[in-house]
């Protein structure tokens, strides 16, 4: 099968549909509520493009993304995407399950990155249902040694207007015939002064984690964990992105622990502001973690409406489970087996003042 062969397609919702493989076909889909718009296309389950209001009522979208199909193929950033089968790294490319060891690919300096060289963020997946003031659900079937993985899994992403300026986001996953890794995460990189308004170090973030689990030279963590308190991790209190990001190698790329206040229910997860625009965010989770990026790789990349996209130009709030824990016996487990249902739920609230 030669490479995707595709057509430019509109944002305005599923106008255009476009050939891609064996009955596979590519779109790009709305919802919307009031005048809160959220784009997406099945490319990777990805979100688009999220148009909400500012302290004056004037609208802009807060995602980074790209006009084409083309440019999601060569995407090496994420840029909205489900990420799977397991988001952030496994440390060596391997890990050992039931006395087996997996090797994995090694695409990210000798560890595996979200998912490996393709993983589920480069996959079409297949609309399930879709009403444009509610909802839409994505599903895709993972295979027995997809990237090295064991197993066959089912996976669903529910994209939800839940009500005014609250978006939700249900992923599910079922592995039918193995046991095996389930870490997903959603990876979109927000900019609440609008896509193409230029760097977001003077967001005010706020993120209700005591603790990061630190990491060696390769992004992998150690097994510990680490107070945040009088170290520049130490958001606790909402603080600009950029007031301590130069003590740190240039960015934020960093998993933290989450005080959670229940084992059942969402807990609340950050909150950031952007003090141009009023526009604030507030995340809600069921995960134990959350990576916290600040795009400090994001360099000259053309996005929307040909803004170019660099350096701290977006956050990403990747609610998660810890990263490498297949390889880290004291982190929580993300082993998942047949007739186990893996559940992970994100809330989204939007405000503006």
């Amino acid at each position: 099968m030669s490479k995707l062969s595709l057509m430019f397609c509109s944002l305005l919702g599923l106008l255009v549909l476009c050939q891609a493989g064996e009955n596979k076909k590519i779109g790009f889909y709305e919802l919307k509520k009031g005048n809160m718009r959220v784009n997406f296309t099945n490319y990777g389950a990805s979100i688009i493009s999220v148009f909400v209001p500012d302290k004056n009522g004037k609208l802009a979208d807060v995602a980074l993304g790209y006009d084409s199909i083309e440019a999601y193929e060569t995407d090496t950033c994420y840029f909205g995407a489900l990420i799977g089968r397991v988001a952030n790294r496994i440390g060596g490319a391997q890990f050992t399950l039931d006395g087996k060891t997996y090797k994995l690919p090694a695409n990210d300096h000798g560890n595996t990155l979200h998912g490996g060289t393709k993983g589920f963020g480069d996959n079409v997946w297949t609309v399930e249902s879709h009403e444009e003031d509610s909802h839409i659900t994505f599903v895709y079937n993972s295979h027995d040694g997809e990237e090295g993985f064991p197993g066959k899994v089912e996976v669903s992403v529910t994209y939800m207007l839940i009500e005014k300026h609250i978006l939700g986001v249900k992923m599910i996953a079922k592995p039918i015939d193995k046991a095996t890794p389930i870490n997903l995460a959603q990876h979109t990189y927000w900019n609440l002064g609008g896509h193409d308004s230029g760097d977001i170090l003077n967001h005010t973030v706020q993120i209700f984690g005591s603790s990061i689990t630190p990491v060696d030279d390769k992004l992998i963590p150690t097994g510990k964990l680490q107070s945040v308190k009088d170290t520049p991790y130490d958001f606790l209190t909402p603080k600009p992105v950029g007031s301590r990001i130069h003590d740190l190698p240039g960015l934020y790329d960093i998993n933290y622990v989450l005080d959670k206040t229940s084992q059942n229910h969402l807990s609340k997860v950050a909150a950031v502001r952007d003090p141009v625009s009023g526009r604030k965010m507030e995340l809600w989770s069921d995960q134990v973690g959350v990576q916290y990026y600040t795009s400090g790789m994001l360099g000259d990349t053309k996005g929307k409406g040909g803004a170019m996209y660099h350096k701290y130009g977006g956050i990403a709030f990747e609610t998660q489970g810890f990263p490498d824990s297949v390889n880290q016996p004291s982190f929580p487990s993300q082993i998942v087996k047949p007739g186990q249902t893996y559940k992970h739920i994100m809330v989204y609230r939007f405000t503006a003042s």
